[in-house]
């Protein structure tokens, strides 16, 4: 089982994690540039995924998997209306999106699509920093 963290730690973890979405959405910019659409995607979907779990050690939640992070930011923040519906649908897209990318064959990304998804990101990862804010 694991220990519990202290207060101090949660909030330390949220930071961590929120720095690191910042930095991963960072990266955008140039792997559009260079032609990587995959790994931007693969990027937009980690960049979110780190602002979720910093939401979620802020509240003191803790996910063991992926999917439990979806499930438990829908639970918690999306059912409840802290999180817009609009910016959870993202996130589930951009799991989606990231689950075929790395697990199935022939999936190939393009501009368009990291075209759509990068300000979808940068929606909700600034949703989850006004939050984070409170």
């Amino acid at each position: 089982m694991k220990d519990e963290l202290t207060s101090e730690a949660y909030e330390a973890l949220s930071q961590y994690r929120q720095s690191r979405a910042h930095e991963t959405l960072a990266e955008i910019p140039f792997l559009r540039e260079k032609g990587y659409y995959g790994t931007a995607t693969n990027r937009l979907y980690y960049a979110c995924y780190y602002a979720a779990l910093a939401l979620l050690a802020k509240h003191h939640i803790t996910a063991g998997t992926h999917a439990g992070v979806k499930t438990l930011l829908g639970l918690h923040f999306v059912s409840k209306g802290l999180v817009s519906k609009e910016s959870g649908r993202a996130f589930s897209n951009l799991y989606d999106s990231r689950q075929r990318g790395d697990y199935d064959e022939f999936v190939y990304a393009t501009l368009e699509e990291v075209d759509e998804l990068y300000p979808k990101a940068q929606h909700f990862i600034e949703e989850i920093d006004a939050l984070l804010e409170k």
